[in-house]
């Protein structure tokens, strides 16, 4: 589905977290760049491949010579106009070169094999953030909505007090005051619309979708349980299943495959080479004899006083062009051999490129243990605040079960004139304050959870 058909259905309905996923694995830019990189990959490795395949050329030429030149049918110099053409078929074919081509081939399809598993995840990062992003708009959602109850209060308490204010009873400061509360929870809103506005563009980005689209969350049931693995067994599980640490244990193996194409410079190289040749010239001729004739020398001899002319019979020739097919075939010629190339001494560059490629493997393998170091101070870390989250997440249910009883005493015995304002808005601003934490730590508990789940490599 392209982007015209999301951008026709996205301000018409809520999106459930599968389809976001869906949507953002087909339109994000970073993921479509990965994709690039394995099918790059793949491509090398299908040439690492063919170059182990005989490499056969053929050629071709015509062209007009004027002047002095050779020509290529007789090698005799001549010095007029002619047409000369030229065709052959060569084949090139190493044998041997201390197993270059082959570990090329081992290489690239280690570094396919990595560029797939990174891929893979991209894919799992990518559904990570979109699940975070979309936790994080359900949560900004949770929150506007208790600003909304608690502006929705307010009002009803201004009625009263109004009525208070306009039949002369009452504290007439306490309606200025809730006029005072009704403005700040106006404020609270807005902040609340704002956070949520700008959840829904971190959403967007991801899904790459256009900013002008107003794309909605569906308000599912989220499970809230105690999570029951350590961060040690989160982090064993990640061992075994993130995609990252495979591939790049495999670009550890790629870069060991390096060395040995690097120590293939040191040995020497074999190949076979074929070929058939022919050529063709205009200045080429066959003279066919035509008869003979008597003919003057113009040298004589002296018989008996008399001089007599020296006759001798000449054969005659009349020329006849070669065809074009003709000197192709008759101008044929093969070549076979084989060739040995021993590398003597080339600057200390086989020896330089060696080192080189240790000091690759030596970086792999420090990027694969930074990976795993990364890893697990995050899941430790992600773990440890999980953990604080969900104890100050049970603490909160407690302040709002207090505060919620506390509210309602202090709302009646204001409304009935028993106590101030100060102790109904305080105890009204505890309570919706305590509620809005506790929003928070839910989905702060939920994202941390959703955060180990990735790293256990589960399908969130």
């Amino acid at each position: 589905m392209g982007l015209a058909a999301y951008t026709q259905d996205l301000g018409q309905k809520s999106y459930s977290l599968d389809e976001c996923i869906s949507i953002a694995l087909e339109n994000n830019l970073n993921l479509q760049s990965v994709n690039l990189r394995a099918n790059s990959a793949k491509v090398n490795h299908q040439q690492s491949k063919a170059n182990m395949l005989p490499s056969i050329n053929g050629n071709f030429n015509i062209g007009v010579n004027d002047g002095r030149s050779i020509d290529p049918f007789t090698n005799d110099f001549i010095n007029q106009e002619l047409t000369f053409s030229n065709m052959g078929l060569s084949l090139d074919m190493t044998i041997f070169n201390g197993f270059r081509l082959l570990n090329e081939a081992k290489q690239n399809r280690l570094n396919r094999e990595a560029s797939e598993l990174e891929k893979e995840a991209e894919q799992q990062d990518l559904v990570l953030n979109v699940t975070l992003a979309y936790l994080q708009v359900l949560n900004s959602k949770a929150v506007l909505d208790l600003t909304k109850q608690r502006y929705e209060a307010t009002k009803q308490q201004l009625k009263i007090q109004e009525d208070f204010y306009k039949n002369e009873s009452g504290n007439p400061a306490d309606y200025a005051d809730i006029l005072g509360q009704i403005a700040s929870d106006e404020t609270s809103i807005l902040v609340s619309e704002s956070n949520l506005n700008n959840a829904r563009l971190s959403l967007v980005r991801l899904l790459n979708i256009p900013h002008n689209i107003t794309i909605d969350v569906e308000s599912t049931l989220l499970d809230f349980e105690k999570y029951s693995l350590s961060a040690d067994e989160v982090y064993t599980q990640s061992l075994q299943n993130l995609a990252t640490f495979k591939a790049n244990e495999l670009r550890i193996k790629a870069a060991e495959k390096g060395i040995s194409i690097a120590k293939s410079q040191f040995t020497p190289e074999v190949s076979v080479f074929a070929g058939i040749n022919t050529n063709y010239s205009s200045a080429a001729e066959l003279f066919n004899s035509t008869g003979t004739d008597i003919v003057d020398t113009g040298d004589f001899v002296t018989i008996n006083g008399q001089d007599l002319p020296v006759m001798t019979e000449e054969t005659s020739f009349e020329s006849q062009s070669i065809s074009y097919q003709d000197q192709l075939d008759n101008n044929l010629n093969t070549v076979l051999g084989i060739e040995v190339r021993v590398p003597l001494f080339n600057g200390f560059r086989a020896k330089n490129n060696v080192a080189l490629e240790k000091i690759r493997v030596e970086e792999s393998i420090l990027e694969l243990e930074r990976t795993h170091l990364d890893i697990k101070n995050a899941i430790a870390q992600v773990h440890f605040d999980m953990e604080a989250v969900y104890n100050r997440y049970q603490s909160l249910l407690k302040q709002v079960e207090a505060y919620e009883e506390s509210y309602r005493i202090n709302e009646v015995r204001f409304n009935n004139g028993i106590s101030n304002f100060l102790n109904y808005v305080t105890s009204k601003n505890n309570l919706d304050n305590a509620k809005v934490n506790l929003a928070n730590a839910k989905y702060e508990y939920l994202l941390r959870v959703r955060v180990l789940d990735y790293y256990r490599g589960k399908t969130l």
